[in-house]
């Protein structure tokens, strides 16, 4: 198969398209080909190894001291299941899936193998597979938070960069939890998250949000 492959830290020339092995799934894995992937913030960061400060040295301890440890990037993806392993009964060939690698990585190529208890879901029909794998990095990260947060009907909550990835998946979480939004972001963005439930939103470039009650 194809693979996007980065063997060093870099710019994004270091990630070329390489011919690598196809993997085999396992008793319980699920083999998927990726219909479409994405290019997230953790891809970035690992390709360039650029961490917040201080971060540098876990960093490479983390995905490879000299080049990244794994080097098909790629933490989400939409596709097809193509073959299962003899455990496996939650899915089989032919189901369309959304699949979260996380930080294993490996969604960068034309197939990627997954466990079939792992982050994994089939794909309702009427989301295209593009739209599909563009939800899970901000998605379960908007989930984690809201659930530390014990967030719950008729909650108030106050969603700041409410228009990427994490914060977007946070709006539509909340709103659907029966939480009233307010969402900060810029004013070219306002009608986009407002569109996505929010109750008010706030530009962030003209009212300082953290002197107002929500």
């Amino acid at each position: 198969m194809n693979a996007a492959v980065c063997r060093r830290y870099g710019p994004p020339e270091c990630v070329t398209i390489e011919a690598v092995e196809t993997p085999a799934p396992g008793p319980r894995d699920v083999l998927i080909r990726v219909r479409a992937t994405t290019v997230s913030s953790a891809d970035w960061r690992i390709r360039s190894l650029s961490m917040p400060y201080g971060f540098a040295a876990f960093g490479r301890l983390a995905f490879g001291v000299r080049a990244p440890r794994q080097p098909i990037l790629g933490s989400e993806l939409s596709g097809d299941v193509v073959a299962v392993g003899s455990a496996v009964r939650l899915f089989a060939p032919g189901d369309a899936v959304i699949a979260y690698p996380g930080i294993k990585l490996g969604a960068h190529a034309e197939y990627c193998c997954v466990p079939e208890q792992s982050a994994i879901v089939k794909k309702p029909p009427h989301i295209s597979y593009e739209h599909a794998a563009a939800l899970a990095f901000g998605g379960t990260t908007a989930i984690d938070f809201l659930r530390r947060a014990k967030v719950r009907v008729g909650d108030h909550v106050l969603i700041n960069g409410a228009s990427g990835a994490v914060g977007s998946a946070m709006v539509q979480v909340a709103v659907d939890g029966g939480a009233h939004v307010t969402a900060v972001c810029s004013a070219g963005n306002a009608s986009l998250v407002s569109a996505l439930g929010a109750s008010r939103v706030i530009d962030y470039a003209g009212t300082d949000f953290t002197g107002e009650g929500i």
